[in-house]
């Protein structure tokens, strides 16, 4: 993966089984987004193991098992304008999720929006 703004193990699994292997949507989303903000974009979750995902509580068919979704942060920007961008760059597609202090996104087929704060 070549990036201008992000490094591949950022995406890395948390729990440092090397997993690391992001789709390309989804960095091409967090390109969109750096480049739009301006800001420094935070990854604080992307590619999870089967195993970690369990650990940490997630979903059983979570996306980021299949390297499909990050949660992340922009720096100085409330979460709500980061989904909302988001909602309106892809309005039919993806999935955005509003989470205090992070929103998360996902390359899914389809389209999904929840929010969870």
């Amino acid at each position: 993966m070549h990036s201008r703004f992000f490094d591949r193990n950022e995406f890395a699994c948390k729990c440092g089984c090397g997993f690391d292997v992001v789709d390309i949507d989804v960095h091409d989303a967090l390109e969109h987004v750096r480049f739009t903000f301006e800001k420094p974009v935070i990854i604080t979750s992307g590619c999870r193991c089967a195993k970690h995902n369990k650990s940490i509580g997630g979903a059983e068919s979570s996306q980021h098992i299949l390297g499909k979704a990050v949660d992340f942060r922009v720096k100085d920007v409330h979460e709500s304008v980061v989904a909302s961008f988001l909602e309106s760059e892809y309005p039919n597609k993806f999935g955005i999720g509003r989470y205090k202090g992070r929103t998360h996104l996902d390359v899914r087929d389809g389209k999904a929006r929840w929010d969870a704060r």
